[in-house]
């Protein structure tokens, strides 16, 4: 199977294409990324060597490129012949997009359209063509809805962020490429990804940078904002269970075609304020021997207010990806959060 990973180097494609290597060997991947330096590459580039290390040079290749190229989308298309396509390039960050809202448009609205445009061309003269594109939404796209949890049913159309307008965007955006062009899509949005080889500008990772350097930690909406913290190894499943079973091509009531477009959210579905998961962040770093054990987590906190572009809180109803699909995010916070400050442990060598 040939499968078309964008967004190779990022916390979810390498976890993803790592996991696909190490279980299933039918797996043939190509991996696109830009390299971009949003955040330090060297982290993309120690991704990247466990690829290369666990796939020993089979059915992984590797290139660098922006998917807002077409020119490179479209002959990376014609070459690879992918049977499915996931699309997690994209410029991340809802507060960024306040500052730089440029890169933005170019990743996940070019870039998306580039994407969406291959896919309708891969099919004819002979060729089958993508049988399914994944693409990563975002729990942001919920906005100021106040109920929770979010549903995929409840109204997407007040973002706060212009990160959350693009993926707002690509949700719509392929919903009429289903339906013009009957091409099986799902969209996944994500909630608060964490875990080890995470991208550092999330707030599990500069607070636990800032703990270890002795440094007081903000907590915007002075630590009562709820967070949907998801184990990135949750993500990658759901996102493997997702890729073999594309929505199916049928007919509505009407005798008109349906389009084949659905979207799930993928959250651990029980939220964590701030205050306690710094507390548990803290516990799991002291038992690391990351932090003295008198470390006292209350007098190295700041609580602030909230800063543009945030929610109060995220909160996943997964009940449409546990009907369809039987699955379900299962690694608690703690379990995950000890993964992380090993892995933090190891790689900036502090023990």
């Amino acid at each position: 199977m040939k499968i078309l990973v964008t967004g190779a180097a990022g916390f979810i494609g390498a976890n993803l294409i790592y996991t696909l290597l190490e279980n299933e060997p039918e797996a043939d991947i190509v991996g696109i990324d830009n390299m971009n330096p949003y955040y330090d590459v060297t982290l993309k580039k120690y991704r990247l060597d466990l690829l290369d290390a666990v796939s020993g040079g089979r059915r992984w290749r590797f290139i660098k490129g922006d998917i807002a190229d077409k020119v490179l989308v479209d002959r990376v298309f014609a070459k690879f012949l992918p049977e499915i396509v996931v699309n997690l390039a994209a410029q991340a960050g809802a507060r960024y997009s306040i500052e730089e809202p440029d890169s933005y448009i170019s990743s996940n609205i070019i870039g998306f359209h580039n994407i969406l445009e291959a896919c309708r061309h891969s099919v004819g003269k002979g060729k089958k063509g993508v049988a399914h594109l994944v693409y990563a939404s975002s729990s942001s796209v919920y906005g100021s809805n106040g109920k929770v949890p979010y549903s995929e049913d409840d109204r997407t159309d007040s973002p706060l962020s212009l990160y959350a307008a693009t993926k707002k965007s690509n949700e719509l955006t392929a919903h009429a490429y289903s339906k013009l062009y009957d091409i099986p899509t799902t969209g996944l949005r994500f909630f608060t990804v964490y875990g080890p080889a995470g991208r550092p500008d999330m707030a599990y990772f500069s607070f636990t940078r800032k703990l270890v350097s002795g440094e007081n930690v903000q907590l915007f909406n002075y630590g009562q904002s709820l967070r949907d913290f998801t184990y990135v190894d949750d993500i990658v499943e759901g996102v493997r269970i997702v890729m073999r079973n594309p929505p199916q091509r049928e007919k509505g009531e009407d005798g008109l075609p349906v389009p084949p477009y659905r979207l799930y959210n993928i959250g651990c579905g029980n939220p964590a304020n701030l205050v306690d998961f710094l507390r548990i962040l803290s516990e799991e770093l002291r038992q690391a021997g990351l932090l003295p054990g008198d470390f006292d987590p209350d007098s190295h906190i700041e609580k602030v207010p909230m800063q543009p572009g945030d929610v109060p809180a995220t909160f996943a109803d997964t009940s449409a990806l546990e009907r369809d699909l039987h699955f379900r995010p299962h690694t608690d916070l703690r379990t995950g959060l000890s993964r992380f400050v090993r892995w933090y442990g190891d790689y900036y060598g502090l023990w």
